[in-house]
């Protein structure tokens, strides 16, 4: 693959992630998330926030607090920006990708004040909070919008339009999308998230919040800054296959997969570890395991694979993010996160499941212990309803 081709597919700035911050239902910060995602220790328990008598299901994975969605991005984004280094003027320059379900203010407004809650407004006003600059956008209604953020702004800083962009993402469970998934049919009957499992029965919602500063490498390398990982590559594609359930043979997110390689310049065999979607549906998963045998070929039987939504659960638009910063955490940590809640093997899941914790390494990319990471880029990977599908490819720096 020549440098030329590289150039064309993503531009000729190298892309590095600067900064994080989170919160989940194991509290604040990427300590307590990763530690959990390690272990294979699950969050998810009874609902305390709204009323959930009346449900087939009452389980989430909730952070024990009251929450405000606004107060958790100020956090998340003020503790990106702060470990990036990024000073209140470089701030003013930096735009917010923002995804979102919507302002949660939306639903209680009168109907004369509803223009000014829609996704785009709210956006604007976490960015003023946070001192940051009103050219933004916001992403909205799927499980791929912050993953979709993080490629666009990605894509952005590779090719010189900005300097650095903070992406930054939120849901907080909450009674009307319960309800929603829950009249479906498609909340977990058994209070656990069981992906790629035999007997697994669904998904279980779960809060999540997270930022991160995406910044051209020589910009943060100007500034003395240091970098969590590098992203070095991208890949969205559509299936056009149905409204909710996925392709079968997994082809749209193959094709994600394939993109997100190609602009890294990373062949199969040295993807180090998968963060799967893996949201414990039946079809779901198993359309994701054919889609990497797709993308991956032989390299697919070896390449350990766990999804961390069996822990922390789905966080629906802030997913993505939140699983990109648990996977770049565990590429620094040289561990994997355990892919929790499994009942036993499922053959049309035929993949290489973190089933134990792993051992302690010794740093990024450590090779001592079993199924610690042995490669420098791990994938990272999201889908939706309607088809939509994205990858990102992170590496050690």
């Amino acid at each position: 693959m020549t440098d030329t081709v590289l150039t064309a597919r993503r531009g000729p700035r190298s892309v590095v992630v600067g900064g994080t911050g989170v919160l989940s239902a194991f509290g604040r910060g990427v300590r307590p998330l990763l530690r959990a995602a390690l272990d294979g220790r699950a969050a998810f328990g009874p609902v305390g926030r709204f009323e959930v008598s009346g449900r087939r299901v009452d389980r989430a994975a909730v952070h024990p607090e009251p929450l405000v969605l606004e107060g958790e991005l100020d956090r998340v984004i003020e503790a990106a920006c702060a470990s990036a280094g990024l000073s209140a003027a470089r701030r003013a320059d930096c735009p917010l990708y923002l995804a979102v379900h919507g302002d949660p203010a939306l639903a209680r407004a009168a109907p004369a004040e509803r223009a000014g809650h829609g996704a785009g407004a709210f956006a604007a006003a976490v960015a003023r909070r946070a001192g940051l600059s009103g050219a933004g956008r916001a992403y909205t209604s799927g499980c791929t919008a912050s993953a979709d953020a993080v490629a666009d702004a990605a894509s952005a800083v590779a090719r010189g339009r900005v300097e650095r962009v903070v992406v930054a993402a939120g849901y907080l469970v909450e009674a009307d999308q319960f309800a929603v998934f829950d009249a479906g049919g498609a909340l977990a009957r058994d209070g656990r998230v069981r992906p790629f499992s035999a007997g697994r029965t669904g998904l279980l919602l779960g809060d999540g919040v997270a930022a991160v500063v995406v910044e051209a490498a020589d910009a943060a390398r100007a500034r003395g800054a240091d970098c969590l990982a590098v992203l070095a590559g991208w890949g969205r594609a559509g299936d056009a296959h149905h409204v909710c359930r996925p392709r079968p043979d997994g082809a749209g997110l193959a094709r994600a997969i394939g993109a997100a390689l190609h602009r890294g310049g990373v062949g199969p065999e040295r993807v180090g570890y998968v963060n799967a979607h893996g949201a414990g549906t039946v079809l779901g998963d198993r359309a994701e395991a054919a889609a990497l045998h797709l993308a991956l070929g032989p390299a697919a039987a070896r390449v350990p694979v766990s999804s961390t939504k069996s822990v922390h659960g789905q966080a629906l638009e802030a997913g993505a993010l939140l699983e990109l910063v648990v996977t770049v955490a565990a590429l620094r940590a040289g561990r994997l996160p355990v892919n929790a809640g499994l009942l036993g093997p499922d053959p049309d899941c035929a993949l290489n499941l973190v089933r134990e914790p792993t051992g302690a390494g010794t740093g990024p990319g450590a090779e001592a212990g079993a199924g610690t990471v042995r490669a420098g880029h791990a994938l990272s990977l999201s889908t939706a309803f309607g088809g939509a599908n994205t990858a990102l490819l992170v590496g050690l720096p």
